[in-house]
């Protein structure tokens, strides 16, 4: 393996892209992630996998489910939950006194007609 090149060693100055107060929008394919678990265990599986993939994503440990997004996971009951969901994914500043966390993310649910062809997309804040 050859050594490193002075072009692709860090500078100096790091910007930290988890300061970015940034909103995205994702489909989370909920079929792959509660496979092979048993019915009972299925939709608070899924709540748990939303959860998960907000905090891989987003870069909070802290992450708020929208009550909308809970209820269209749990729609079906608990062992029929449906394969794919919108989410939108927003992190926010907390602005607590005594918060832990600088920043939080908000996962909301979007209502689609049709799954094909959605891609990652970068809302523009508001």
């Amino acid at each position: 393996m050859a050594p490193k090149s002075a072009s692709t060693k860090k500078t100096g100055k790091t910007r930290s892209a988890l300061q970015d107060v940034v909103t995205r929008e994702y489909t989370i394919h909920l079929h792959k992630l509660v496979h092979g678990r048993s019915f009972k265990k299925r939709a608070p599986w899924a709540v748990k996998s939303v959860v998960d993939f907000a905090r891989k994503a987003m870069g909070t440990s802290d992450v708020r489910v929208d009550p909308k997004l809970n209820q269209a996971i749990w729609e079906r009951g608990v062992k029929s939950v449906p394969h794919r969901i919108r989410v939108k994914l927003e992190r926010k500043r907390n602005d607590d006194e005594g918060a832990k966390e600088k920043l939080y993310t908000y996962a909301s649910y979007i209502v689609v007609d049709t799954f094909k062809g959605l891609e990652t997309v970068v809302v523009d804040a508001e």
